[in-house]
Formats: structure tokens, C-alpha cells, sequence
């Protein structure tokens, strides 16, 4: 990835959130099991008490993508089209979402005996997931209907199942349109998804019905300077040549050291023995780590084996794809490393379906929670709360709360353009359409954080 033409970098995403992770905000790993107080029963009763009857639906309200209209259908995908890796979101009972809630204050409270008590992934399945029978009944139920590799997730938030357009027709009994919107081309559900009655009190939704992903918060702009006159101006400790209409002028960037100088990171905060899992689509070139990390002194630590790769490898999603997200992985890898400089840099990385299916950076969160792997989260995508749908937003609500019982700190970018969230693929960096807010980050279990990303 061509580097000369980066200006200014500040990312506070990557920065607050780990100098506020850095502080203590549950850093600290799991040393004792949470107290009698708030254990589960020994068996979660069974909440599918009725058997499934496909004639008695209820329907999944709200989870037609606003895009999806009718100005911009090109009419209905084949049965064939792939749908990769979907996701169905459980829904935990009234009363686990209660001790639930209980639970996560206490782990927060010094004088309780759950004071950073966090769980593991299959401690909160126990505690808060759905109960192995109606796990069963749900995995018969997506079989039946033809769909494969069928996988409960650890935590007990998701399973995970892939198939068709076909199957998924049938099972949920909604079709799907492919869309051109602003000249990109997606798939999406035309209406609500139903599912059978009986089903009710377990299913949530559905990740993966329409390809609407949620996008890289990062802003690519072209070269800049003041050109007034007499400018007094103080220079940053890199500078380089490459800047201005000719290429030939210096340009100012900001190297780890002039961060750790702006934002006041004692030389002792190196964040060693610290894991931080970043969340990605896109593979990586390893050659810019470590030439990034060459250039301004610091360990090569970044290597192959920070690289995991959950399922197939996407390969580098570079200019020539449709998302040019390895510019948001290099950024991040690099700079996260940069601040906490002795941290262990985990990219987790995930591909997006070409056609239906969960998007990748979802699938590579839901690993890095699943798993456990780290107790900081760092993701800079983000979607309009709006354009989530119900599921989506439901969906980041329960697996940012699962995280916080197993102490993970979830940083989520609330990207650069604040309002303009919801506009419709304008691609401007003001607001035409109404205020939102990206649905990502808006959960009361992450910490949201506004970036500067210049590239």
C-alpha cells in the first residue's frame, strides 16, 4: 500500500480507547467464577414448549432495509444465489436478561464479590444462552430446510448456518430483490421475515438477509497546506516530500512520538502482555507493518501469526475492490501498535459474502467474543442506526453486552461525519437527509469514539 501521499493521522478511536482501556477499564482476566448469587440453575428450562408448525408464523418487524425500494429493484435473485455464513441471533428470556443486567453492574462494583468476575464464553452461554434443547430444535429445524454447517456459537448469542436464496425464501418466508443504489448493486429481503410461532421466544432475527454492510469509517482526502502568507508553523517530527499540486513539497505527519507527546503517554504505558483484537475483512500486506514500524523505531513484533483468519482468507482487499478496506486494517494495525507499542496486535479477519450472508467484520467480532482473545475490541466500521434494521441493531446490542460479562472492551469509531450517518450513499460529509447516528456504536456496552482519518 503506497504510503507517501498520508498527511495527517489521528485516530481516536484507536487512541482514547486504549489509553481508557490502559486505565483499568476491565483489563484485568478472569480469576474467579461469579458468586452462588448470580449463578444459573443447573438446566435452562426450554422456552420451545410448542411444536413447529410452518402455517403459524409470526412476522420479524422492521428488518427491510430502508434502500430496498422500489425506485431502485432490478428484480428478484435466482434460488441458486449463495447465502454464506448467515447468522440467527438468539433471544435470551426476561428474566436472564435481568440477572443479566445484574450481573454486569456488580462486576463493576468493588465492594461486590463479582467485582471483574468475568465470564467466559461458555459461562455466559450457561448462564444467559437458550437451552441445549431448544438449540437442537432450532439446528433440526434449519436442517430440515436444507441449510449446512449448521454452528451454535460459544457465547450462545448466534448459530450459524449457510444455504441459498431458496432456502432462505422458503424458511423465512419473504423474497429477495437485487438493488442499484448510487451504482453499487446489492440483494435484499423485499419484506419482513417470518418465522414459525413456536420459534418466537428464542429467535431475535436474522444477520445476512440483505448485503447493506456496514463501512470502514475512514475518509481518504486529497493532499493539503495552508498557503497563507507568514504562517508560523511547527514541525511534526516526519516529514517527507510528495505534498502539494507538483509532489514536491513537504508534507507533515504525525509519527508515534508526536502522539505520545500530544496526548501525554507516560514512556512507561507500553501496553506489554496486553492483547487488542481488531476487527477486519480485509487481509493484510505484512511488508507495511513492518516497514511502518522500521521507520519509526519500534519492535518488530507484528508477524504472520497475528494474522487469524476465520474461515476463508478474503486476500487484501486493495483500491481495485469494492471496499479498499485493507487501507482501514493497515491504518488500524499500525497505529494501534503505535500507541500501545509492547501490546500483541491481533488482526481477525473474516470474508464478506459476494451475494447474501452476515457481513465479515460481524463474523469476526463474533469470533474475537466467541473466543475470547482479547480484552480490547477496536473496530472502525460503523452503519446508520436506521439502516441496521431491527436485527442489526439488536444484534450489537447483545453480543457488545455478552463482551462486557467476559471484561472485553468494545471501542467502535463513531466516524468522522457525525450527522450524515443515515444519508443515502451520497457520499458527503454533511447531512442532507436528517441526524443519525451509526447503530454500531450506540449500544450501552461499547465505548464510542469519534476518528480523524486522513489518508
Amino acid at each position: 500500500m503506497k504510503k507517501t501521499n498520508i498527511i495527517v493521522f489521528v485516530n481516536f478511536l484507536l487512541s482514547l480507547g486504549i489509553l481508557l482501556a490502559f486505565s483499568g477499564l476491565r483489563l484485568a482476566a478472569q480469576t474467579k467464577p461469579a458468586s452462588a448469587e448470580t449463578a444459573q440453575i443447573a438446566q435452562v428450562p426450554a422456552r420451545i414448549i410448542q411444536a413447529i408448525d410452518e402455517t403459524q408464523l409470526v412476522t420479524l418487524k422492521g428488518n427491510v432495509h430502508p434502500l430496498a425500494r422500489a425506485e431502485f429493484d432490478q428484480g428478484a435473485v435466482s434460488d441458486a444465489m449463495p447465502a454464506m455464513r448467515m447468522l440467527l441471533l438468539l433471544h435470551r428470556s426476561a428474566g436472564q436478561e435481568t440477572a443479566l443486567r445484574k450481573l454486569l453492574d456488580q462486576q463493576q462494583d468493588k465492594a461486590s464479590p463479582n467485582y471483574r468476575a468475568w465470564l467466559t464464553p461458555q459461562q455466559f452461554a450457561h448462564q444467559f444462552g437458550s437451552a441445549d434443547a431448544d438449540i437442537q430444535t432450532i439446528d433440526g429445524w434449519l436442517q430440515s430446510h436444507g441449510f449446512q454447517n449448521v454452528k451454535p456459537g460459544a457465547g450462545g448469542t448466534t448459530i450459524e448456518f449457510s444455504g441459498n436464496a431458496g432456502q432462505l425464501r422458503s424458511t423465512f418466508h419473504t423474497d429477495f430483490h437485487q438493488f442499484l443504489v448510487h451504482g453499487e448493486l446489492h440483494f435484499a429481503n423485499v419484506s419482513d421475515p417470518q418465522i414459525p410461532a413456536a420459534l418466537a421466544p428464542v429467535i431475535t432475527g436474522v444477520m445476512g438477509l440483505h448485503n447493506f454492510k456496514p463501512k470502514s469509517q475512514m475518509h481518504r482526502a486529497a493532499n493539503f497546506q495552508k498557503a497563507e502568507a507568514k504562517v508560523v508553523r511547527t514541525k511534526p517530527s516526519v516529514t517527507f516530500t510528495g505534498c502539494g499540486a507538483s509532489g514536491t513539497q513537504e508534507c507533515y505527519g504525525v509519527a508515534p512520538a508526536d502522539f505520545a507527546a500530544i496526548y501525554n503517554v507516560p514512556s512507561t504505558l507500553t501496553g506489554a502482555g496486553v492483547n487488542i483484537a481488531i476487527v477486519q475483512n480485509s487481509n493484510i500486506n505484512l511488508t507495511d507493518i513492518q516497514q511502518f514500524r522500521s521507520l519509526f523505531g519500534l519492535s518488530n513484533n507484528f508477524t504472520a501469526s497475528n494474522i487469524i483468519l476465520n474461515g476463508p482468507d478474503p486476500g487484501i482487499q486493495g483500491p481495485e475492490s469494492e471496499t479498499f478496506d485493507e487501507g482501514e486494517a493497515v491504518l488500524d494495525v499500525e497505529w494501534s501498535g503505535a500507541v500501545a507499542q509492547g501490546a500483541n496486535i491481533q488482526l481477525v479477519v473474516s470474508q464478506d459474502s459476494q451475494t447474501l450472508g452476515a457481513a465479515g467484520i460481524d463474523l469476526s467480532a463474533v469470533y474475537i467474543i466467541d473466543n475470547n482473545i482479547a480484552p480490547i475490541l477496536s473496530e472502525s466500521f460503523g452503519g446508520c442506526e436506521v439502516g441496521l434494521t431491527g436485527s442489526g441493531v439488536a444484534f450489537y446490542n447483545a453480543l457488545w453486552e455478552q463482551a462486557s460479562t467476559e471484561g472485553i472492551t468494545v471501542l467502535i469509531s463513531a466516524g468522522d461525519s457525525g450527522s450524515d450517518a443515515c444519508d443515502d450513499g451520497s457520499g458527503l460529509d454533511f447531512s442532507t437527509s436528517g441526524l443519525g447516528i451509526s447503530g454500531l456504536a450506540s449500544t450501552p456496552f461499547n465505548v464510542a469514539l469519534g476518528d480523524v482519518e486522513r489518508c
